[in-house]
């Protein structure tokens, strides 16, 4: 019977290793997947008081983004060399008819 050769129980050991320690990070990025979605990490959209709404690229360096903090949205003019509040207007209340 011959005797396992130690450089391929070193590289067996060194590849055992490597799969447990990716395991385990994967299973770590799961469960905080995980807690995120259940809102255990970060407060959920609901008790939040600033809601991101939209936002449009207008170049490489400068972004228009559509916000809600309250009762009001603001329109911001980000990028360049510094950022803008563009607009502010409250929230109209939602009406019940609908136009044909």
């Amino acid at each position: 019977m011959l005797a396992p050769d130690i450089e391929t129980i070193s590289w067996g050991r060194f590849a055992l290793a490597s799969f447990t320690v990716v395991g385990l990070i994967s299973l770590l990025a799961v469960g905080l997947k995980l807690f995120a979605s259940r809102g255990w990490i970060r407060p959920s959209a609901a008790t939040s008081r600033l809601k991101f709404l939209t936002s449009l690229s207008l170049d490489s360096r400068r972004r228009l983004v559509l916000t809600r903090c309250d009762d009001k949205e603001y329109l911001l003019l980000l990028g360049g060399n510094n950022d803008l509040l563009l607009s502010s207007s409250p929230i109209p209340p939602a009406s019940d008819k609908k136009t044909p």
